[in-house]
């Protein structure tokens, strides 16, 4: 067995310092959180560069807080007032530019009387031929150019009913305009009895 000595000082020690060693210093207060915060703040610098990542790549990111945001933003009357607001082109009628007219439907001789609308009220109509489909619901005025939209919008206030497209589908025609008779052109001109 050891032998036992006698206490002195060095065996007082108070119960409130956890170490090991007579060198050990007492840990400093809150020491433990100094890497929680690091790791909460890196945590949130990250998502902060995310988002802003994300809203410079998509101009689709929209948000919103509520009880902040007016309540103009978001009343569907004044959305559907501004998607209204757009300006459109004047609708015009240009004869030096030439319109195809193609037949969508399975009726005969659809395109030569919507031809005929056309050049009465002042349009040059150039070739006068069938769509690759015969299932066409809308007439429709396609343009290539956006420049045109004035003129796409003239051929179809010729024919009532139709709609303007801006798409390059019939581009290699042409033709500065192109007409596809819809199912629609056909019961606005059949004589009822």
């Amino acid at each position: 067995m050891p032998p036992t000595y006698p206490k002195d000082r060095f065996d007082h020690l108070p119960h409130s310092l956890d170490r090991v060693g007579a060198h050990r210093a007492p840990g400093k207060k809150g020491r433990h959180w100094v890497a929680f915060w690091w790791a909460l703040g890196a945590t949130a610098v990250l998502i902060g560069l995310g988002v802003f990542g994300m809203a410079s790549l998509s101009n689709k990111l929209n948000i919103a807080i509520p009880g902040l945001s007016s309540s103009s933003a978001t009343d569907p009357a004044t959305a559907t007032d501004a998607a209204t607001a757009v300006p459109t082109a004047v609708a015009t009628v240009d004869p030096s530019l030439t319109v195809t007219v193609l037949n969508g439907t399975k009726g005969t001789g659809v395109a030569k009387a919507a031809g005929d609308v056309l050049s009465a009220a002042g349009w040059t109509v150039g070739a006068l031929s069938n769509a690759s489909t015969e299932d066409v619901t809308k007439t429709t005025v396609y343009y290539a150019d956006a420049t045109l939209e004035g003129a796409a919008r003239g051929v179809a206030a010729s024919l009532p009913g139709s709609t303007v497209l801006l798409a390059s589908d019939f581009a290699a025609s042409g033709a500065d305009l192109t007409v596809v008779v819809g199912a629609d052109f056909v019961s606005s001109t059949t004589p009822t009895s």
